[in-house]
C-alpha cells in the first residue's frame, strides 16, 4: 500500500514539472515570434531606411546649395552697394557741375562787396576818377576765386568762365545786362578767409581806397538762383 502511494505521489510531481517544462517552452516560443519579424516586415524596414538615408542626402545637398546661393546673394548686395555708393557719387559730382555752371540755384555762408561811386567830386577833377570801372570790379572777382569762392555773382548775375562785363559810360554791362552803381558782389565761401584776402595790406580794398571807390564788406548768407544765358551773351 505504501509503495503504492509513492508511484501516485511521483506520478503527480511528474505530472506537474512536465506541465511547467511545457509551458515555459511555449512561452519561450511566443516571445521569440513576438520579437522576430517576417520577411516582409524586415523588407519594408529597409526600405524606409533606405529612403531616409537618401532623405538625408537629399538635405545635406540643399543646405550646400542654400549656403552656396546665400553667399551669392550677399555678394550681389555687396556690389548693388558699392554701386549706389558709386551712383551717389556721380550725383554728387553732376550736381556740384551744375552748381558750377549755373544750371542749379546754390547757397552758403560768404561775404557780400559792396562798390560805390565816390559821394564827393572835387572841383575841377576829372568824374571818371571817382567812379567804378569793370577793372575794379575784376579785381575784387579775382582775389575772391583765388581765395576759394565756390561761386560768385555781381548784381544778380552769376560770373563763370565766359562771363564778360565792361563799362558803358555810367553803367558797367555784365553778361548783357547794364547797370549803374553800387555794385554787388556776392561770393559762397569761407566768409573769415575772403573777409582777410580782401583786407590785407596793400590788397584790394585798399588799392580801391586809393582809387576813390567807397567799398564796404559784410559777411552773410548768400544765395544765388540758377542762371540762365542772356540772349545777348555772344
Amino acid at each position: 500500500m505504501k509503495q503504492r502511494g509513492r508511484y501516485i505521489i511521483l506520478s503527480f510531481v511528474m505530472l506537474v514539472l512536465g506541465f511547467l517544462i511545457s509551458f515555459s517552452y511555449q512561452l519561450t516560443n511566443e516571445k521569440k515570434e513576438g520579437h522576430s519579424l517576417s520577411s516582409g516586415q524586415w523588407k519594408e524596414e529597409y526600405k524606409a531606411r533606405e529612403q531616409l538615408i537618401g532623405q538625408e542626402e537629399e538635405n545635406k545637398k540643399l543646405q550646400r546649395e542654400l549656403f552656396e546661393k546665400q553667399t551669392s546673394v550677399r555678394k550681389f548686395e555687396e556690389s548693388l552697394k558699392a554701386e549706389k555708393q558709386s551712383y551717389s557719387t556721380l550725383v554728387d559730382q553732376a550736381e556740384k557741375y551744375r552748381m558750377y555752371t549755373g544750371e542749379t540755384g546754390v547757397k552758403g555762408q560768404g561775404i557780400q562787396v559792396t562798390l560805390k561811386d565816390a559821394s564827393y567830386v572835387p572841383e575841377g577833377e576829372n568824374v571818371n576818377n571817382y567812379i567804378v570801372h569793370e577793372g575794379h570790379i575784376f579785381k575784387v572777382l579775382n582775389e575772391l576765386l583765388i581765395s576759394g569762392a565756390a561761386a560768385v555773382s555781381v548784381n544778380g548775375q552769376r560770373m563763370f568762365s565766359d562771363s564778360y562785363l565792361f563799362c558803358n559810360g555810367p553803367v558797367v554791362t555784365v553778361n548783357g545786362n547794364q547797370f549803374p552803381a553800387p555794385f554787388v558782389i556776392s561770393a559762397i565761401g569761407n566768409p573769415d578767409v575772403l573777409e582777410k584776402a580782401l583786407n590785407i595790406s596793400g590788397g584790394v580794398i585798399d588799392q580801391l581806397a586809393y582809387d576813390n571807390v567807397v567799398v564796404t564788406v559784410e559777411k552773410k548768407d548768400i544765395r544765388m538762383d540758377a542762371s540762365l544765358q542772356d540772349e545777348s551773351t555772344p
